[in-house]
């Protein structure tokens, strides 16, 4: 498990940061910049998290997801281990489930959605939906470099899901406070 025992290094003022393995970067290369990208949508759901009167359910999946993220990112690059062994945590199926499994419980609460729907609404909703913007990010950072490495194989499935989970639990947030989700009019 990493420890940070000292935040202000300096060893990143060349414009270079250090992987798990202790490898020299560019800190705009696409591993880096996946992980950048998980950061923002872990501080995004942090983010959400302060909204007042969450429901505890969600408060409750939202840590686990935090966590997750974590996992998420030692699965980003796995051509290297650790002392011979691969020694981090990983996105398991279990965790892709718990997801399906949320889907599926919020999802027979608010039914279906017959358009596309703006983001927004409740505070809390309106939160939800800029973390699910930034996981679609965050997918295709991925994505792009699993181009170039070995990534976990749940990885991709994982941030696919978790956008999902997000846009249904922003619309279960609109529902609980009464907020009339606002739908894509094509005609206008």
């Amino acid at each position: 498990m990493p420890r940070i025992s000292k935040p202000d290094t300096r060893t990143g003022d060349d414009g270079t940061t250090s992987t798990i393995q202790g490898k020299r970067v560019y800190k705009d290369a696409p591993l880096i910049t996946a992980f950048g990208t998980l950061d923002e949508l872990n501080s995004a759901i942090g983010l959400v998290l302060t909204s007042k009167g969450l429901p505890d359910y969600l408060k409750t999946s939202l840590h686990s997801i935090q966590n997750t993220l974590f996992h998420l990112g030692s699965d980003l690059d796995l051509k290297d281990q650790i002392n011979g062994m691969d020694s981090q945590p990983h996105i398991e199926d279990k965790h892709v489930t718990q997801l399906n499994d949320m889907i599926a419980k919020i999802y027979s609460d608010v039914g279906p959605l017959k358009n596309f729907a703006h983001p927004g609404g409740s505070q809390s909703a309106a939160k939800l939906h800029m973390a699910r913007a930034i996981c679609r990010r965050a997918e295709r950072n991925v994505i792009t470099l699993s181009h170039t490495a070995t990534i976990g194989n749940l990885t991709i499935a994982y941030l696919n899901r978790l956008s999902d989970a997000l846009f249904i639990m922003a619309r279960s947030e609109n529902k609980r406070e009464g907020f009339t989700e606002h739908v894509w009019d094509s005609r206008e």
